[in-house]
C-alpha cells in the first residue's frame, strides 16, 4: 500500500503577532498566506483567539476570499466561536483548548471530560459541511472519545516530544514520540485521519513524517521564526523538503 503524500498546513498566527505589536496594517497575514501557498503550503491554518491578540476577525474574513488552499480554523469550543465559523464556514475547524493566561496552546482539548460539549459543537460544524479536527493528546483515551464524538480528523498534540527533544532529554522525548507513533496507529484503525502539529521543526516533522499515517502536518512559530533569516518562501522549502525525505522513510 502506497503511502500518502504528507500535506503542509501553514500557520499564519505570528505574522499577525508582530502587526499587533506596532498596530496598523503591517506585516500582512494575508499576504503571508498567499506567499506561504506559492511557496507549496497545502493550506493555511489561523487561530481566532478570544482575545483577539493575534488574528483578528476581519483576518478570517480576507483569509477566505484571498486565498486559493483550504483555511483551517483553529477555535475553542465557544458560541462565539462557533458562531464565527457558521458564518465564515471555512474548509476546516480545529477545536483547541484556550485559556486567557498560556503563551500559545497548552496540552490537547479535554475530549473527556467535556465530551458532550465537544460533540454538540462538533455536531453542529459538520452539519454545516465544516471538516472537524480535535486537537488531543496522543492517548488511547482521548482517540476513543474522538470517536465517539463524531469528529473524522484528530491532530495530535506534539509539544511534550518536541519540548523534550530540543532539550536534550532523550528518554523522554522517546517516550513521547512512541506515544505518537501509538497514537497514530490507533486513529487509523479508528478510521479517523491523523494529523500532528506544536513545535515542529525541521528534525522533529523530518522524523515524524516517517509515520505512515499521519497525513498533515500544522506548523507555524517555527516556520515563522526562520523566515526572519531566510524568507518564509526558503523556510518551507526546506520544511518541505524535511518532510519529503522523512516521507520515504516511511
Amino acid at each position: 500500500m502506497s503511502v500518502p503524500r504528507l500535506r503542509l498546513g501553514v500557520n499564519i498566527d505570528h505574522i499577525a503577532t508582530v502587526r499587533n505589536a506596532r498596530g496598523g496594517d503591517l506585516p500582512d497575514p494575508v499576504r503571508g498566506a498567499l506567499s506561504a501557498i506559492a511557496a507549496g503550503a497545502d493550506g493555511i491554518t489561523a487561530h481566532l483567539r478570544e482575545d483577539r491578540r493575534h488574528i483578528r476577525d476581519e483576518d478570517i474574513a480576507r483569509l477566505m476570499k484571498a486565498i486559493s488552499k483550504p483555511l483551517n480554523f483553529e477555535m475553542a469550543v465557544t458560541d462565539e466561536m462557533i458562531g464565527i465559523a457558521l458564518d465564515t464556514n471555512p474548509h476546516a475547524a480545529c477545536l483547541v483548548p484556550e485559556k486567557r493566561s498560556e503563551r500559545t496552546t497548552e496540552g490537547g482539548l479535554d475530549v473527556i471530560g467535556g465530551h458532550d460539549h465537544v460533540k454538540a459543537a462538533t455536531s453542529a460544524l459538520k452539519a454545516a459541511g465544516i471538516r472537524v479536527s480535535l486537537f488531543i493528546e496522543p492517548s488511547s483515551a482521548a482517540l476513543e472519545a474522538a470517536k465517539s464524538i463524531g469528529s473524522p480528523v484528530v491532530e495530535l498534540h506534539t509539544g511534550a516530544w518536541c519540548d523534550a527533544a530540543m532539550s536534550g532529554a532523550t528518554d523522554k522525548a522517546e517516550h513521547e514520540f512512541s506515544r505518537i507513533r501509538l497514537a497514530a496507529a490507533q486513529a487509523a484503525r479508528l478510521g479517523i485521519e491523523c494529523h500532528a502539529g506544536h513545535g515542529l521543526d525541521y528534525v522533529t516533522a523530518r522524523r515524524i513524517a516517517a509515520l505512515p499515517q499521519i497525513v498533515e502536518l500544522n506548523i507555524g512559530h517555527f516556520l515563522m521564526g526562520e523566515a526572519l533569516f531566510v524568507g518564509l518562501p526558503q523556510a518551507i522549502a526546506t520544511m518541505r523538503a524535511a518532510m519529503d525525505a522523512g516521507r520515504a522513510e516511511a
